[in-house]
């Protein structure tokens, strides 16, 4: 089977993460993420757009939104140099899906489907240990020490009513994508309320069928 190119979809807490992690090792392909191509792209000379700075660095250094046009050249350099790949994080809307056509050729794009409410339950539920770092859920994955359990935080992000709003806005800018591709025929939905490993052999099966 040749190398295919995947886009996945979903909400935050969806999974993607995790999903797009297992789908890069058993397929041997790269897992590009606009957060990590920018960090890894930040000295990246993008003068010849003519916009307020000359690296993409200068706007993250800023706590500035680095504008699309930067967003789109770092995604087509980060792709041209892999011959398969899962891409996570990107498009965002439907100028976005325009610049993706013009960059390659999308073999399958996989939409993990998770209720609002699952949504928040995952994300409110997240805890964090201000010593470490390290990610925990207070019903998935409570730390087995209870000095950690102790001292984790809530971060502001994952309160209910910003996780609301981010599932809004996600919501908002993202399902002209998710339409986009269903009506060309490319869009496979998986549902994503399931067990992680279940979740895995439904988006393993699809791969392989559509590739």
């Amino acid at each position: 089977m040749a190398q295919p190119r995947i886009l996945i979809l979903g909400a935050p807490g969806a999974g993607k993460g995790t999903q797009s992690a297992k789908i890069a090792d058993y397929f041997d392909i790269e897992h590009i993420t606009t957060g990590d191509a920018l960090r890894s792209n930040k000295e990246m000379d993008i003068s010849h757009l003519g916009l307020e700075y000359d690296t993409p660095g200068e706007y993250m250094d800023q706590g500035e939104l680095v504008p699309d046009a930067v967003v789109n050249a770092i995604v087509d350099e980060a792709l041209s140099s892999a011959d398969g790949f899962i891409l996570d994080g990107y498009p965002r809307n439907l100028e976005q899906v325009e610049e993706l056509e013009e960059m390659t050729d999308l073999d399958i794009v996989i939409a993990l489907d998770v209720s609002e409410e699952e949504l928040v339950h995952r994300l409110t539920g997240r805890r964090m240990d201000p010593e470490t770092g390290d990610i925990y859920h207070v019903e998935y994955n409570p730390p087995e020490d209870p000095e950690v359990e102790d001292r984790l935080v809530q971060r502001e992000d994952d309160t209910e009513e910003t996780v609301r709003e981010r599932l809004r806005v996600y919501d908002e800018n993202t399902a002209a994508v998710l339409e986009y591709y269903d009506e060309d025929g490319r869009l496979e939905r998986v549902d994503g309320e399931q067990p992680p490993d279940d979740v895995w052999e439904d988006v393993k099966e699809t791969v392989e069928e559509t590739s």
